[in-house]
This record gives structure tokens, sequence and C-alpha cells, in this order.
């Protein structure tokens, strides 16, 4: 499928999704986002990819943001439009993808961008990387999730004056506060990343689905998150995977999944 905004590549079992808008400095608008939602989709249904890999071209942004001068105008209706359409189209989307996510950041990754590295499964960051939610600098508060995924990733009071202040965590500090999972080299990012992947792809991803959907359950408060686990786990006896990956064990190989 041919997009205007975003790249898209797959190496073996490893798909990475580009965002390609650098002279806006991958800013998200309404077209990057609908064609982010198609592409991971499209990602979720090919069995033949086990990850997917989301960064920005270049080395300057991951996402820098949302496009503003596409709702600079808006009316309260329009707002609350806008943030629920994205959060259903893509972010939340994201989240609850079957298939794992890696959010690979190169440099700056502000509101819809962090907002969107926060959807990912895990992030990677570049030592250029810097990460905040800087909207009320702009009367605004963030809407794609941000002031939900923050505070459960780095603690409701630093979470509280990040988007008070409107500040920016390096990646240094992002580390620190376990915002992301680990930080490289500006060119080690990708590879990096790519061998994260490599490694998830050999194990199960039916069970991988089925873990995913048992810690997401955990963070939310209409749902009771042990028991979704224990559903996830015995539906997992029902799998080839199952079959598979215990036959392997007993029989002292390495599972073919």
């Amino acid at each position: 499928m041919n997009y205007s905004n975003i790249l898209v590549n797959q190496e073996g079992a490893i798909a990475t999704i580009t965002i390609n808008r650098p002279t806006k400095l991958n800013a998200l608008n309404k077209a990057t986002i609908e064609e982010l939602h198609q592409a991971f989709k499209n990602a979720d249904v090919d069995k033949s990819i086990r990850v997917i890999i989301l960064t920005g071209s270049e080395t300057k942004a991951f996402v820098a943001g949302a496009d503003i001068s596409e709702f600079a105008d808006f009316d309260v209706k329009n707002g609350g439009e806008l943030a629920q359409k994205g959060q259903e189209l893509l972010f939340n989307f994201v989240e609850n993808l079957s298939t794992p996510v890696i959010a690979a950041i190169n440099g700056f990754a502000l509101g819809g961008g962090l907002e969107l590295a926060m959807s990912a499964h895990f992030r990677v960051a570049s030592t250029n990387a810097k990460m905040g939610l800087p909207e009320v600098s702009l009367g605004v508060i963030p809407g794609y999730g941000g002031t939900q995924r923050l505070p459960k990733l780095i603690g409701k009071g630093k979470a509280m004056e990040l988007i008070m202040t409107a500040g920016m965590l390096t990646a240094a500090e992002s580390l620190n506060y376990k915002l992301v999972n680990y930080v490289v080299e500006q060119e080690e990012l990708l590879p990096f990343c790519i061998k994260l992947a490599s490694k998830i792809s050999n194990n199960s991803s039916t069970a991988i689905a089925s873990a995913i959907k048992a810690v997401n359950a955990g963070y939310r408060n209409d749902i009771n998150g042990f028991e979704t686990e224990i559903q996830e786990f015995g539906n997992c006896f029902g799998t080839a995977d199952f079959k598979e990956g215990t036959t392997a064990f007993l029989e002292k190989r390495r599972p073919n999944f």
C-alpha cells in the first residue's frame, strides 16, 4: 500500500513504520494519523509480522507534536471530537495491538509524539532524544492519552510537574524515570531495536498477544486484571504454540513457532 506521510518496510518478521514528514519534524496531522492506523492494522493481521518498530525519519525528531495548524480554530465540540477520534484510531489502537510495538525515539518526542511513544509497548531512545508534553503552553492539555499514560509510567508527581511546566526530559532523565527502557547512540538506535525485536520474534506470538492483553487489563478500572490473566492463561492451552512449545521443551529442542 502506498502512503504519503509514512514509510513501511519489512525484513523477515520485523516491520518498521517510519513517520516521514521531516520538514514538519514528523508532526502528526489527520492524514498521518489515518495512515498510521491503516499501517498498524495491516501489520497486525499479517501473520508473517511478529514485531513492529515505530520511528521518525531523519535524526531531529521522532514526532515533534501535533500539527497545530489543523486545529487552531477549533471550538469545544471540534476539540473533543479530535481527541476522541485520535485516541480511537491510533493511540488506544496501538496500545491494545496484539503485535508488540517498540517505539524507537530519535530526537524530539513532544506532545502527540510522546503520547504516541507511550502508546507503544515499550520505548528505546537515542542519546539526543528529548521528551515532554508542552500543551499547557498553548492553552490546552494533552488530549491523546498523555494525562493518563505518563503518570502510570513515571509516577503522578513527576508527571504533574512535567505537564504543568511544559518541561522536557533528556534521554538520560527519561531512562532514570523509566519512561524508556534503554538509551543508545543515535546510530545504534534501529540496530538495537531490531536486536530486541528479533528476540521477541523467536517466542510465541499467540502467547505474547495474550500477555499484552493481560498486562493492559491491570491498568483498567473496568476489568479485573487477575481474571483476564487467568482467562488468557487458559486460552493459551488451546493453541498450537502451546503444544509446540511444551513438546520442544520435553524433546530438548528449540520450538518452531
